[in-house]
C-alpha cells in the first residue's frame, strides 16, 4: 500500500480555541467538516496530546478559526510549535477577538470562524472525535481557504530554509524540524500529528 495515496485526500487547517477560566488554549487542527445542515453540524478531530484537547474534553465548547490562503508560517508555528501546558499562546497576542461564547477566535490569516457545542464524541484511539452543533459563525475575509496542499507548497519553509538553521530530524509531511540527536520513538509532530516514520534526519 502507498500511504502517500492518503495525501490527496483534501484538508483544510483551522486554528482550535477553547477556554477554561481565564486561561484560553488554542492549537492546530486539520479535520474540521460539516455533517449535517439541519440540525447544523460539524464535527472536528483532535490529538489527545494537545491541552486543548483537555479542555474541550471539560467544557465542550470551541471556536474554529479557518485559515486563509493569506496565513504565515507564524500562525502555525504560534498554535502548533509549542504546548499549551508551557507556554500562555494568548498571553500579549493581539491577532484574537472574543465570539459570543467568551471563546477567542484568530483574526490574522483567516478568512471564517464557527463556534460549536459539543454534543457528542467518539474515541479514535490516538484522537477524539467531537460532533458538535453550529451556535455562532462569521466571515473575515473573503480570500480562499488553506488546503493542507496549499499549506505545504506556499506556506511552510523550503527544507533549505530550516536547514541551515537546525540541525535534528525534519517531518516530510509538513517541514516541522525536531532539534536533538535522537528522536524519540513515541514523537509526534506537533502540527501535522505524523509520527516517527514521516521524519527524516538532516
Amino acid at each position: 500500500m502507498n500511504k502517500k495515496a492518503m495525501y490527496n485526500l483534501s484538508y483544510g487547517l483551522f486554528v482550535l480555541t477553547t477556554k477554561l477560566g481565564s486561561r484560553s488554549q488554542g492549537c492546530i487542527i486539520n479535520t474540521a467538516m460539516q455533517v449535517t445542515t439541519n440540525p447544523n453540524r460539524i464535527t472536528i478531530t483532535v490529538n489527545k496530546q494537545n491541552l486543548t484537547h483537555d479542555v474541550l474534553m471539560h467544557t465542550k465548547e470551541f471556536n474554529i478559526s479557518v485559515i486563509s490562503e493569506d496565513a504565515k508560517f507564524t500562525l502555525f508555528k504560534h498554535f502548533g510549535f509549542q504546548s499549551g501546558r508551557d507556554t500562555d499562546k494568548f498571553e500579549g497576542y493581539t491577532h484574537s477577538k472574543t465570539a459570543e461564547n467568551g471563546i477567542p477566535y484568530i483574526t490574522q490569516g483567516i478568512n471564517a470562524y464557527i463556534s460549536g457545542k459539543v454534543i457528542d464524541t467518539v474515541d479514535l484511539g490516538t484522537h477524539t472525535m467531537f460532533i458538535a452543533d453550529v451556535t455562532d459563525g462569521e466571515i473575515l475575509s473573503d480570500t480562499a481557504s488553506a488546503t493542507y496542499s496549499y499549506y505545504q507548497k506556499n506556506i511552510k519553509p523550503k527544507p533549505e530554509e530550516t536547514e541551515n538553521q537546525k540541525k535534528g530530524y525534519r517531518c516530510k509531511i509538513c517541514g516541522y524540524v525536531y532539534e536533538g540527536d535522537t528522536l524519540p520513538d513515541d514523537f509526534v509532530c506537533p502540527i501535522c500529528k505524523h509520527g516517527t516514520d514521516d521524519f527524516e534526519k538532516i
